[in-house]
């Protein structure tokens, strides 16, 4: 086995991972708000504003943020994640609105959003669909709305899992449409120990910009789903 269990796979098996699965055994768990996400909606001071979990999963950023008083809105492509989120949600006593959505073909109306949060989403995409999700996301957002994304780094030995990302290459689909603010290295905290390294992005949509086709790294690496 290459790696650990439910990052084994094709990326188009997220119903069939959640129907079956115990979300707590899945790599990407933890039931924390991810530390740099934490500090991004500090810095920015985004407060209680209307922000997208985008691939909830198991919802564990999702009731993190509701707790810290943001108006938060769930998706994910999976409905079995959805229908386990929404019981966790309501046993936690947390008011989160919740949609089944697939960011390839999005059904969320535009300027939704102040600020979206994806964990895990953009790494498991292949290289010809990130433009799909760099248009969705811009859609989505408000103007001057923001953007922290955490991927799977190039520097994370190994082929399991998610696609790998150099910095270059993820500035370089944002680049044009988006704002590049911040680009650190980090770890992905979950059950695979040691934490995989990371990237950990912050972009910010522009107050009237308008989507280009971003210049993209054409470096190809193989992928399984995260």
């Amino acid at each position: 086995m290459s790696g650990p269990p439910g990052a084994m796979g094709p990326t188009g098996d997220w119903e069939q991972l959640y129907a079956t699965s115990e979300v707590s055994s899945l790599p990407w768990y933890t039931t924390a708000l991810d530390a740099d996400i934490e500090r991004a909606l500090q810095e920015h001071d985004l407060r209680g504003r209307r922000i997208l979990d985008l691939g909830t999963g198991p919802a564990t950023q999702a009731m993190n943020l509701a707790k810290r008083g943001f108006d938060v809105l769930a998706t994910d492509i999976s409905p079995s994640a959805i229908k386990k989120a929404k019981a966790s949600a309501k046993s936690a006593g947390l008011s989160i609105e919740f949609r089944v959505d697939n960011v390839l073909a999005s059904k969320l109306a535009p300027n939704l959003v102040d600020a979206i949060v994806d964990r895990g989403v953009f790494h498991v995409l292949p290289e010809d669909k990130r433009p799909v999700y760099v248009r969705t996301v811009h859609r989505v957002l408000r103007p001057n709305g923001w953007l922290f994304l955490k991927c799977f780094s190039d520097k994370e030995p190994g082929t399991w899992g998610p696609h790998r990302i150099a910095e270059t290459e993820l500035r370089g689909y944002f680049r044009g449409t988006f704002e590049v603010r911040s680009v650190v290295e980090t770890v992905f905290y979950g059950n695979v120990k040691p934490p995989p390294k990371a990237l950990f992005a912050t972009f910010q949509r522009g107050e009237s910009v308008r989507p280009t086709r971003p210049t993209q790294n054409r470096e190809r690496k193989r992928s399984t789903r995260s």
